[in-house]
């Protein structure tokens, strides 16, 4: 597809020269076309469905962002979703341009829609550790304990990476801190089990996370295995080891404790 140039008339730009104008933050380019052609750019999509905004946004490129959003305001533009279900919004959080979440926000984003993964942009803020964006979005409505297809909540995906501020910053705007995912587990068993020692404060309020998180291991344990004396005996030796192991300032692998559990299994 080509868009007439206005100036002179027999010049054209081509999708692919607009999309590398999106990427490279090239907005004399743009700013050569016509409202009217640049709204008509709005319906070109890239090999992975991408419009011209999404690569602005993605790029980081906040004047070009400013320049497409203003030739169309329309909601269906600003919350236009690419092959995996990813909005514009989505790729702001996740590169961390707190300049880009606010102007799409500005605009009327939905602050709200999920991904082909079930995740919001507020889930990505919380992995990465974007704290501003991620009070931007919750002041705009965000909703703290959506959960995505695995379940997982934006705290989840904050403590499974170590993001102790953010971790702090959710719950203090009401996370549910016993949420599960479908695997059963709550976000500070996530931590644990990634061994994210950042996830947490002193040293005794530690100790207490850390016991928290083991009891909420063995009532996971009680709801998804078989309750016969065998699975009682290894349970209770098992959780005698890991407050052992907490007392000695060890850890456990994510890897050894899935081995030790696989052996519980129903067949």
């Amino acid at each position: 597809m080509e868009i007439d140039h206005p100036v002179p008339s027999e010049q054209k730009l081509k999708a692919e020269d607009l999309f590398k104008a999106a990427e490279t933050g090239d907005s004399s380019a743009l700013k050569s076309l016509s409202q009217k052609q640049l709204a008509e750019a709005f319906s070109l999509r890239n090999e992975d469905a991408r419009s011209i905004l999404h690569v602005a946004v993605s790029s980081g490129r906040s004047e070009v962002v400013k320049l497409l959003i203003a030739a169309d305001e329309s909601t269906s533009v600003i919350n236009s979703t690419d092959e995996d279900g990813w909005t514009p919004l989505h790729s702001a959080a996740s590169i961390g341009n707190s300049e880009i979440v606010e102007l799409l926000l500005s605009k009327g984003a939905d602050v709200n829609i999920k991904n082909n993964g079930g995740r919001s942009a507020l889930h990505y803020a919380a992995s990465k550790g974007w704290f501003e964006i991620t009070q931007c979005l919750i002041s705009h409505g965000a909703n703290i304990n959506l959960k995505d297809k695995v379940g997982c909540t934006p705290l989840h995906r904050a403590a499974s990476t170590a993001k102790s501020e953010l971790c702090e910053l959710l719950i203090e705007e009401g996370a549910e801190v016993d949420a599960v995912d479908r695997a059963g587990q709550t976000p500070l068993m996530g931590a644990v089990i990634c061994d994210n020692k950042e996830v947490g404060l002193g040293d005794s309020e530690k100790e207490i996370i850390i016991f928290a998180a083991y009891m909420d291991i063995f009532v996971w344990l009680v709801k998804n295995y078989i309750m016969n004396a065998t699975f009682i005996a290894l349970v209770e030796s098992t959780f005698h080891t890991l407050v052992l192991i907490s007392q000695l300032g060890l850890s456990i692998s994510d890897s050894d404790f899935s081995s030790e559990i696989k052996s519980w299994e129903r067949d």
